[in-house]
């Protein structure tokens, strides 16, 4: 394995202990600073340093991660460039990516979801009341710390603004960002969404955390992309024939995924509410003892 040119270098005053990950822009370092201790150091990736766009996008992440302030939002701490390198610093969180962790436990238990999305919609709603919508919004895109519960939500790289005209963006038209599996419908056409996107995305992550699937069961991008826009998500307690939630849950869920934006809770945040009301008595009286008994058994951990 080739080592890493920057690992054990000093960038800006940072010393870069480890490669931690890489995306598709960026590579992520654990690094220390003498004054902010331990942080994570992100630098634009080599082959993308003298393209004119994916430099954009990467200042852009650093302005809106400077712009939204939240408990639940990792914080920046200072951008920049060094002899031709773009960096950004960030926080280090505690935890692990919440995609790796929903891997290995979901469905979580009913409490914990709850937990989790409210968190998430109080990070969200900040960017959103910054006048950013996010478009990523995934469990790749959230640190997690079971142990104390708390989410870190990060990764602004291709978030827009509310206000953004057309020559602002840095999307072509008929072209969708973010990820197939929880963009919203809307999303598809390349055009520019409102917060109401990021609503449908959180609804699809509390129903991998509440299920183990998603709402839709395409077998390639293809087949994902067509079912998006004509077909309905799978209802709720139809995704596990041993799991079966009561109607409440499920409206709630169903509803953050209406298709049409307005369908949808008015904000975030009211979606977060509503689910974690439902949440506090989550599976029907009338299950089957034998059945109710399993779907306990399922979130035991």
């Amino acid at each position: 394995m080739t080592r890493d040119p920057l690992v054990g270098t000093t960038q800006a005053g940072y010393t870069l202990l480890d490669r931690v990950g890489e995306g598709g822009t960026a590579t992520v370092y654990r690094a220390t600073h003498p004054e902010h201790g331990t942080v994570a150091f992100k630098a634009l990736r080599e082959k993308l340093r003298q393209d004119r766009t994916a430099v954009a996008r990467f200042v852009r992440e650093a302005g809106f991660g400077t712009r939204v302030q939240h408990p639940n939002v990792i914080r920046t701490i200072q951008t920049g460039e060094e002899k031709g390198l773009p960096f950004l610093v960030i926080e280090w969180a505690a935890g692990e990516l919440l995609e790796s962790y929903a891997k290995r436990h979901a469905p979580f238990p009913p409490d914990e979801v709850s937990a989790v999305i409210t968190q998430i919609a109080g990070a969200v709603f900040a960017a959103h009341s910054a006048g950013i919508v996010h478009r990523d919004l995934k469990p790749d895109n959230v640190m997690y710390d079971h142990e104390s519960r708390t989410v870190k939500l990060l990764d602004f790289g291709i978030a827009t603004s509310t206000d953004a005209t057309q020559d602002q963006r840095l999307t072509r038209a008929g072209f969708f960002v973010g990820t197939l599996m929880y963009v919203a419908p809307e999303a598809l056409s390349g055009e520019i969404v409102s917060p109401a996107a990021d609503q449908y995305s959180l609804a699809t992550m509390a129903y991998l955390f509440l299920t183990g699937t998603l709402p839709y069961t395409a077998r390639s991008p293809r087949d994902m992309f067509t079912q998006l826009l004509s077909q309905p998500p799978i209802p709720l307690n139809k995704a596990k024939p041993e799991l079966q939630f009561r109607p409440e849950v499920e409206a709630v869920v169903m509803k953050g995924l209406a298709k049409l934006p307005g369908d949808r809770y008015r904000d975030v945040v009211a979606f977060a509410d509503a689910l974690a009301e439902a949440l506090k008595d989550p599976f029907p009286a009338t299950a089957p003892a034998g059945l109710l008994s399993k779907m306990k058994g399922l979130f035991g951990r």
